[in-house]
C-alpha cells in the first residue's frame, strides 16, 4: 500500500511540474497583443512600401504627344532647359541631377553639374552619363530627332517639354516633371504656393485706382523688342492692374523709338541689365524722349530677366517685384 502511495505521489508531482512548464511557456495577454501589434506594423510598413513602389511604372504623355513609360523612379536626370532645371531643383532633385544645359545658371549648385550642350546637345557625353531620364525641348524634338532616338535605344527615357507662355502652362509642366520623377506631392505643393502668392498679388492690386501704362524692353536700342500678348510679362502686368503699352501686339515684337515715344508710358521696365551696363541711364539719355512721363518722373527700372521670362518657379518672384516697382504705394 505504501508503495502505491509513493507511486501516485511521484505521478502527481510530475503532473504539477508539467502544468507549470506549460503555463510558463504560454504567452501572456500582453505578449499576445504585442505580437499582434508587431504583425500589424509589419503589414502597415509593407503596405507603405508597396504603395510607394506602385507609383512606378507609370506612363506619361509629354508635350510632343508621345507616351513614355518609366519603369522605376529615376535616380539620374539631365535637363536641357534652364526653366526645367529650376523646376527639378525646386522639387528637391538636386542629388539626382547629373547634367544640365550650358545656359543653366540657377540655382548656384548648377555650376558644379556637368554641362552637356544647349540647342546642339553633346550626345556623346549624354550617352556616357546614361541618365535614367532626360528632359529636352520641342526644339530638340523638331531638329534632333535621330539623336533622341539614340537615347531611347540606349534605355534613356526622353521627355519633351514644350514652350510655355502662361502661368497655367508652367503649372502643367511642374506637375508633369513631378510625375515623371516621383515627386508628385512636391510638385502639387509648389504649384499651390505659386497660385496662392499670385492670388495675393491680384487681391492687393484691386486697390489700384488708376492703371499705369508700362513699356517693357527686352533688348536695348537700336533693335528694341518688347512683349505683347501671349507672354509672361503681359500676364504679369494684367495681374497687377497695369496696362501693357504693347498690349495690342502679339508675342515678341520690334518697335521703333518713334513708335514707343507715341505710346507715352508711365513706367519703363528693362530686362537686359545682365549684359548692358546702366540700362536706366541709357534709356533716360535717349534723344526725343524727354516728354515721356516715365522719363520725366524717372520711372525706369531694370529687372532680372530670368524672373519675368523664364517659365519656372521664380515667375512669382517676378510678379511680386514688378508690383513693387510699378505701384510702390500699394505693394511696398
Amino acid at each position: 500500500m505504501e508503495q502505491i502511495k509513493q507511486k501516485w505521489g511521484i505521478i502527481g508531482l510530475a503532473l504539477i511540474l508539467i502544468v507549470g512548464i506549460l503555463t510558463g511557456c504560454a504567452p501572456t495577454s500582453e505578449q499576445t497583443n504585442g505580437n499582434a501589434n508587431d504583425a500589424a506594423i509589419d503589414e502597415s510598413t509593407s503596405g507603405e512600401d508597396q504603395s510607394q513602389k506602385s507609383a512606378f511604372p507609370i506612363t506619361i504623355t509629354d508635350d510632343s504627344g508621345e507616351e513614355i513609360t518609366i519603369e522605376k523612379e529615376p535616380e539620374s536626370i539631365i535637363s536641357m532647359q534652364p526653366s526645367n532645371t529650376e523646376i527639378a531643383y525646386a522639387l528637391g532633385l538636386v542629388d539626382k541631377m547629373i547634367g544640365v544645359s550650358d545656359y543653366c545658371n540657377y540655382p548656384a549648385e548648377t555650376a558644379d553639374v556637368e554641362k552637356v550642350g544647349g540647342q546642339d546637345m553633346n550626345a556623346e557625353m549624354i550617352l556616357t552619363l546614361m541618365p535614367d531620364v532626360i528632359f529636352v525641348t520641342d526644339y530638340h524634338h523638331q531638329n534632333h530627332d535621330a539623336i533622341l532616338k539614340q537615347y531611347e535605344e540606349a534605355g534613356i527615357s526622353v521627355i519633351v517639354i514644350g514652350s510655355e507662355s502662361s502661368f497655367a502652362d508652367v503649372y502643367e509642366t511642374i506637375q508633369l516633371i513631378g510625375k515623371a520623377t516621383g515627386t508628385t506631392a512636391e510638385a502639387e505643393k509648389l504649384v499651390a504656393d505659386m497660385k496662392e502668392r499670385l492670388l495675393a498679388v491680384e487681391e492687393k492690386a484691386k486697390q489700384v485706382a488708376e492703371k499705369k501704362k508700362v513699356w517693357v524692353e527686352v533688348s536695348p536700342a537700336p533693335d528694341i523688342f518688347t512683349t505683347g500678348q501671349g507672354t509672361f510679362m503681359h500676364e504679369m502686368l494684367e495681374s497687377i492692374q497695369a496696362e501693357n503699352a504693347a498690349g495690342n501686339q502679339e508675342g515678341w515684337v520690334k518697335l521703333t523709338e518713334e513708335e514707343i515715344v507715341q505710346l507715352n508710358p508711365d513706367v519703363i521696365i528693362t530686362t537686359y541689365g545682365y549684359y548692358v551696363d546702366n540700362p536706366k541711364e541709357g534709356v533716360m539719355a535717349r534723344s526725343g524722349w524727354g516728354e515721356v512721363p516715365a522719363i520725366k518722373d524717372g520711372n525706369v527700372h531694370d529687372v532680372d530677366s530670368d524672373t519675368v521670362t523664364r517659365p519656372g518657379p521664380r515667375l512669382i518672384e517676378g510678379v511680386e517685384h514688378l508690383a513693387k516697382l510699378i505701384y510702390p504705394e500699394i505693394f511696398e
